[in-house]
């Protein structure tokens, strides 16, 4: 198996909402596990958070994310941004258009002076989303 980096996503008790939502936009298979689950050291206020999840989209997309662990802080950082890019304009539309609803928008989906149509966006739960369409060539 080649090796594989893919973002993960810590959030504060509304991973399970996160995830879902994220399905719907991407499409694919999604698992999650909770704490409950898997046992040790989580007690009953945290049994159904998200001690594991994973979204593997037909687009060959994967997508991990979980709640804080029991016991630990949150900590909400801006350190990162998610990107997508490709040629496919519809494709790439509709995941911005459902991504952007409901969050903000930093920088519009227009074309940009690079000549890519680019757009940045944060979600409605806080994860920062940038979006790249090229021309298709040929």
């Amino acid at each position: 198996m080649a090796s594989r980096l893919n973002p993960y996503l810590v959030f504060e008790g509304d991973a399970r909402q996160a995830m879902e939502f994220y399905k719907e936009v991407f499409g694919g298979t999604l698992s999650l596990n909770t704490y409950g689950e898997i046992g040790g050291r989580s007690g009953a206020a945290d049994a159904d958070k998200i001690m594991h999840g994973m979204l593997e989209s037909p687009s060959g997309f994967t997508l991990m994310g979980a709640d804080t662990p029991p016991g630990e802080d949150y900590r909400r950082g801006n350190a990162y941004s998610i990107s997508l890019s490709g040629d496919d304009e519809a494709e790439l539309r509709g995941y911005w258009e459902q991504l952007s609803a409901g969050g903000s928008v930093s920088v519009p989906l227009e074309k940009q002076m690079w000549g890519d149509v680019f757009g940045m966006c944060t979600d409605r739960f806080g994860v920062a989303w940038m979006v790249n369409i090229t021309e298709r060539q040929g």
